[in-house]
């Protein structure tokens, strides 16, 4: 699973069978629901690691949602038991934007965060490869 976190939503991607590719699949509201509704996610799912973004300034030093991420992080590993891995996201919104040049409207913003969500953990399994 990969999620891209954000102050007030939060974008989350599945990988396929081969654990090759993210895809988008949904965004969820930042609020009190977001851990039950992630762990639901996990159980349904059968994800064993989750990969977050992790978010950075230009110059490299973290910027004001990395700690809350961070945090969030370690409640997950915590309440759910699956390992947390972090992979740079600098420019994934960006990215997922420029996916839906074109196209954009009020309704698919909303998947913007699920697009970037894929894209951090399609780089990870690039990197990485299965875990």
């Amino acid at each position: 699973m990969g999620i891209d976190y954000g102050s007030k939503r939060v974008g989350i991607a599945l990988s396929d069978e081969a654990l090759t590719m993210g895809f988008p699949h949904s965004v969820l509201p930042n609020d009190a629901r977001l851990m039950g509704a992630i762990r639901s996610l996990i159980a349904t799912e059968g994800v064993d690691a989750v990969v977050i973004g992790e978010s950075r300034t230009l110059s490299g030093t973290h910027n004001p949602i990395a700690k809350k991420a961070e945090v969030f992080a370690q409640e997950l590993h915590i309440e759910s038991g699956v390992t947390v891995f972090f992979e740079p996201e600098l420019f994934s919104t960006q990215e997922a934007r420029r996916d839906y040049e074109g196209v954009w409207s009020g309704k698919r913003a909303g998947t913007l965060d699920a697009s970037a969500a894929a894209i951090i953990l399609t780089s990870y399994l690039s990197h990485h490869g299965k875990h």
